[in-house]
């Protein structure tokens, strides 16, 4: 008989995978029993509702993932960081990933681009209760390499950066297949996030359009 950590690890493992796969809203818990071979009173057991179960899908990636993006922040030297550099670090931090779950650095962000598209505002909740020091650290260390940028176009401009990301994630399968066939490269997920990085820092360094025009 399975221990209770084996099925709550079980109906984790094929919540995050359909999650990831169909998204929140179109993976229900009779699909996630099916998929863990248990039963919904399982489910309710170990998470309470499918709220809380997305919520534990996700927890698993920031715990390991939050901490470790700030360390590497902090521990870059203080003066002359850049916009590449502050995106930069959190490279490894996402590489890390891989090793808590196979594909990882790859669910995470699609698990992350999930609760971006769809109407999960309990994400938004847990994510900023939870991980709000995490948060301010990082829009912090944003704000001190681009102190001409106004605070509400840092907030826009990390928004746009998220989009990017996801979409970039969301498209990374069949952008490789084109870069393969039309331009012989060939990219690995470390590759495809080094890419964008150039891009999303010169997105949230330029100067404000008012700033422009003074």
């Amino acid at each position: 008989m399975a221990s209770r950590s084996d099925t709550k690890t079980r109906i984790l493992d094929a919540a995050e995978k359909l999650f990831a796969e169909r998204g929140f809203s179109e993976t229900s818990l009779r699909l996630i029993t099916s998929k863990a071979e248990v039963n919904l009173a399982s489910v309710n057991y170990h998470y309470g509702s499918k709220k809380e179960l997305i919520r534990a899908v996700l927890a698993r990636y920031l715990d390991v993932f939050m901490p470790s993006a700030q360390r590497a922040i902090a521990d870059m030297p203080k003066n002359g960081q850049t916009m590449d550099d502050i995106f930069g670090a959190l490279v490894q931090p996402l590489l890390e990933l891989n090793k808590l779950r196979a594909d990882g650095t790859t669910v995470f962000l699609q698990l992350l681009g999930r609760g971006y598209i769809e109407s999960q505002g309990h994400l938004r909740w847990f994510i900023t209760t939870h991980y709000g020091g995490h948060l301010d650290f990082f829009v912090k260390a944003v704000a001190s390499c681009v102190p001409h940028v106004p605070q509400v176009d840092i907030f826009w401009r990390l928004h746009f950066t998220l989009g990017t990301v996801v979409f970039t994630m969301a498209s990374a399968d069949a952008l490789n297949e084109i870069a393969a066939a039309d331009f012989d490269e060939h990219n690995d997920i470390e590759a495809v996030i080094r890419k964008v990085i150039p891009y999303i820092a010169a997105g949230v360094s330029v100067p404000a359009p008012n700033a422009i025009l003074e």
